[in-house]
């Protein structure tokens, strides 16, 4: 299992909208609107790399009011 945050920057007033979006996608495990250069940061989930590359781009990334991610994958040492 590959975990990652996803951090999202959206259009001015779009960040709830987009948390709640983003919420019922199937892989992701919070979706929470923060403050900072970031306006929601997403935790998901995924059974491999390539899975979750095509979560974010076919299904988070198409979320409308999202002008920019970046998804930073959880890393255990």
């Amino acid at each position: 299992m590959v975990q990652a945050y996803i951090l999202i920057q959206t259009e001015v007033g779009k960040a709830t909208a987009v948390a709640q979006s983003i919420a019922g996608i199937t892989g992701v495990l919070t979706a929470e609107d923060v403050t900072g250069p970031y306006d929601v940061i997403v935790r998901a989930e995924a059974d491999s790399i390539d899975d979750l590359g095509r979560l974010v781009v076919a299904q988070v990334q198409q979320v409308e009011g999202i002008t920019r991610t970046l998804t930073c994958p959880v890393v255990r040492l």
